[in-house]
């Protein structure tokens, strides 16, 4: 079969490979490579897949981008991991210092039967987390090596970025239920600072649960627990419960004689 191209190479090519390949020219080649592409993108450019251009590269005698660092390099010497390992590096740090890929790094840590400092702690973690009840240490974004719980619906989740998050739906709350009950403290007005502002519930025997606990309650009971109160400012709160102050009916607080 006819492929343009000088035949007494090809016999080294199987037959069905011919079938389907394109013959490249050496001029084809020359500018794209003087111009530093890889072959990805010089057969994405001419519509081949990068194993063909490779193929066409080697055989006009041709070198392409970046040759020498994709080359194999052999194997890595493991007292050279062991130094960097004790050093406390990661991988990603031993890639940097050797001029390795990861995956090479990898091969080699496992191959002497080495571990580097974080794999070590995430083993440690692991165990200690069937210990634990499923909790892990790993690498969060936010707050580095703490403490991860097992989801019930799958994976991990940071228990740091978890208490901040409840921590932040609960003053999202309470501010939505202290603008509703006027935002400020019924008696005096204090009205400076919503963690300084209480519920207190004007009929005790009608109450199911203390807003001012901390219990994951949805918006609409919450709501509807507000309603039975009135916004009182800690200090005026203090004194109703202490007795010095008396909530009328229409609430209006009156002091008490002493």
């Amino acid at each position: 079969m006819e492929v343009g191209c000088d035949r007494t190479d090809v016999r080294v090519v199987p037959s069905e490979v011919l079938e389907t390949m394109q013959c490249m020219d050496r001029a084809l080649l020359d500018q794209p490579l003087s111009q530093r592409l890889s072959l990805a993108e010089i057969g994405r450019r001419v519509g081949l897949h990068e194993a063909t251009v490779g193929y066409w590269v080697k055989k006009h005698g041709l070198e392409a981008v970046n040759r020498e660092k994709c080359a194999a390099r052999g194997g890595m010497a493991r007292e050279e991991l062991v130094v960097l390992v004790d050093a406390g590096m990661s991988i990603a740090q031993i890639e940097e210092a050797v001029g390795r890929s990861k995956a090479t790094v990898r091969h080699w840590l496992r191959e002497f039967g080495l571990k580097t400092r974080r794999a070590e702690q995430r083993r440690e973690s692991m165990e200690r987390g069937k210990r634990l009840g499923g909790i892990v240490f790993r690498e969060c974004t936010h707050h580095g090596l703490t403490e991860f719980k097992r989801r019930s619906e799958g994976g991990h989740r940071c228990l740091r970025c978890r208490s901040e998050a409840v921590t932040r739906r609960r003053r999202k709350v309470k501010r939505a239920l202290v603008e509703e009950a006027g935002g400020a403290c019924t008696v005096c007005g204090y009205d400076r600072c919503v963690a300084a502002l209480e519920f207190h519930h004007l009929e005790p025997a009608n109450k199911q649960f203390a807003l001012s606990q901390r219990a994951a309650r949805s918006l609409k009971s919450s709501r509807a627990e507000a309603e039975k109160c009135m916004l009182l400012c800690a200090n005026c709160h203090s004194e109703v419960e202490a007795g010095m102050l008396e909530l009328k009916a229409d609430n209006v607080a009156a002091d008490v004689e002493l």
